[in-house]
């Protein structure tokens, strides 16, 4: 039986021989880390064995280069990835860690239940209870707050999701609150944001759940991203990088005159409505902007540019100049966030 696929996705690879920084198309097995050139390759480049080794997060060897994770094997390998932001990079490390523990007891890898370890009654439905707690009229309002010199947007705090479940006479007190809240983070609902909510969430603290206006939370979905909060005043940002950061992570982009694919990290903004794109090995400046201002973004079935094995999850973005841009997700499900979110972005931004 083949190892259990735990997470994949593209994260930058430090090379072990030129030590050149390239993206790679990670999967995290139940018992090593496999990497390729590109997701369609067959075979890997090359194995993480995961027994016995450590992980090192954050990793800051590298001076500039943020959201770094070091894993040493017991052969004392190192190997370096890169992670596009930082709650990609905490989500890797978090089932790395768990892989390694599992690895350690002897146990398979299996998501975190906490229906049976807190006696959830079974009539509570989550998936239900999530939905009503992102409807935009009724549900949790969504903020940015400041906190450490940080900027933590399309969050909120503990206290608050306690608020609403009790308001909401989803619960009859915040004793009970607390039980759900813990169900809805644990099965994924909900996420941690900060030092205080993570290390509360990786079981340092009595409840995985704070009811605590310090304690930050988002939904996995919400385009929740955290910041350094700029201490000179005098710092004018130009226009396209003024909106406030939506959506972000790697995808495949086709260049217009070569028609070839590479790996390209992308920032979503709103209001003004921007896509920029980097080289996700390096370099702070993009290496180019879409003005997503009245585009049309649909999905793509096909394009006579690509072979026929690597025609899934193709979108495209026509321009109000009408400049065609073909990208690629890695799954149907990624495809679809992106294409909605590039969507509100176009209908509310500049």
């Amino acid at each position: 039986m083949e190892p259990k696929r735990i997470r994949e996705g593209y994260l930058v690879k430090r090379g072990s021989v030129f030590n050149t920084w390239k993206p790679m198309w990670v999967v995290l097995l139940e018992d090593g880390i496999e990497f390729y050139k590109k997701k369609s390759d067959n075979s890997p480049k090359g194995m993480i064995p995961l027994k016995g080794s450590t992980l090192t997060s954050p990793c800051q060897d590298f001076g500039k280069r943020m959201f770094v994770f070091k894993i040493t094997t017991t052969k004392q390998q190192d190997h370096f990835f890169q992670a596009a932001f930082l709650e990609e990079r905490d989500a890797w490390v978090r089932d790395i860690k768990k892989a390694i523990k599992c690895i350690e007891g002897g146990q398979k890898f299996a998501r975190k239940s906490t229906r049976r370890s807190i006696r959830l009654p079974e009539t509570v439905d989550l998936g239900a209870l999530y939905l009503s707690m992102k409807d935009t009229e009724k549900g949790i309002k969504e903020l940015n707050l400041e906190k450490d010199k940080k900027i933590f947007n399309h969050c909120f705090t503990g206290n608050c999701v306690i608020d609403w479940l009790v308001s909401n006479k989803s619960v009859r007190n915040r004793q009970e609150g607390l039980m759900i809240a813990s169900s809805l983070l644990g099965e994924g609902y909900l996420q941690p944001a900060g030092e205080l909510s993570k290390n509360a969430a990786d079981g340092t603290a009595e409840n995985p759940f704070l009811d605590n206006a310090d304690a930050f939370y988002y939904f996995p979905d919400s385009g929740f991203f955290c910041e350094e909060n700029s201490s000179d005043d005098d710092v004018i940002l130009k226009e396209e990088f003024r909106g406030v950061i939506i959506k972000q992570g790697c995808l495949l982009k086709q260049g217009h005159r070569r028609k070839n694919w590479k790996v390209r990290k992308f920032i979503l903004r709103e209001d003004p409505a921007y896509l920029h794109y980097y080289d996700p090995a390096g370099g702070e400046d993009p290496l180019g902007a879409i003005h997503l201002r009245g585009c049309v973004v649909t999905s793509v079935e096909s394009n006579p540019d690509v072979r026929k094995s690597e025609e899934e999850n193709l979108f495209e973005i026509i321009t109000a100049d009408e400049v065609h841009y073909f990208l690629q997700a890695a799954t149907p499900k990624e495809r679809t966030e992106w294409i909605k979110a590039i969507q509100v972005a176009s209908r509310t931004g500049k």
